[in-house]
């Protein structure tokens, strides 16, 4: 009977977790501006993807994407974010190797956040590049850069034993 009382809580934690991670690589972006990157969003999704998993990472990746998009930036602000913490939290999940969330966020931001952004900039945007290849080379430093610094962040929280604690308040 407990633990069916204390389930919305812990589902209440995720979606707190998610909203606070989404607004935290909101604002980052926002007043740390790069031109043609975001590397404080693929931070952001290297820790989403390992405490969350791929779907509440994903949904704060969507979330800061919007309001992203509703302060003026493209159609990439969604499309270069979602496949990152998606790929890497599903690596994570299957291994338990903090490194291939950075190698699923490059992966899935450098390459199928890219080549997703292509079509989506040519139709909405009319963008006149004649490559699908077009944007792998803005997105991936971005995603290299910023999934880095997540993961020292989390190697850091996993040395120090808070990772594993975290974890483990979020699941149980």
């Amino acid at each position: 009977m407990e633990k069916t009382e204390t389930k919305p809580l812990f589902a209440t934690r995720k979606l707190v977790l998610t909203a606070l991670l989404a607004c935290l690589s909101f604002v980052l972006c926002t007043f740390v501006y790069f031109p043609a990157m975001a590397p404080f969003q693929h931070f952001v999704d290297v820790i989403a993807a390992v405490l969350l998993g791929p779907w509440y990472g994903f949904a704060a990746a969507l979330l800061c994407g919007i309001l992203r998009m509703l302060s003026g930036r493209t159609i990439q602000a969604v499309t270069g974010a979602i496949f990152g913490p998606i790929l890497g939290g599903l690596l994570y999940r299957k291994t338990k190797n903090v490194w291939l969330v950075w190698v699923g966020e490059v992966v899935g931001t450098g390459f199928c956040g890219a080549m997703a952004s292509y079509p989506l900039m040519r139709l909405f945007y009319g963008l006149d590049a004649q490559s699908p290849f077009y944007y792998i080379p803005f997105y991936t430093p971005s995603a290299m850069v910023g999934g880095a610094m997540g993961l020292a962040v989390v190697l850091i929280l996993k040395r120090s034993g808070v990772l594993a604690r975290m974890q483990n308040r979020l699941e149980a």
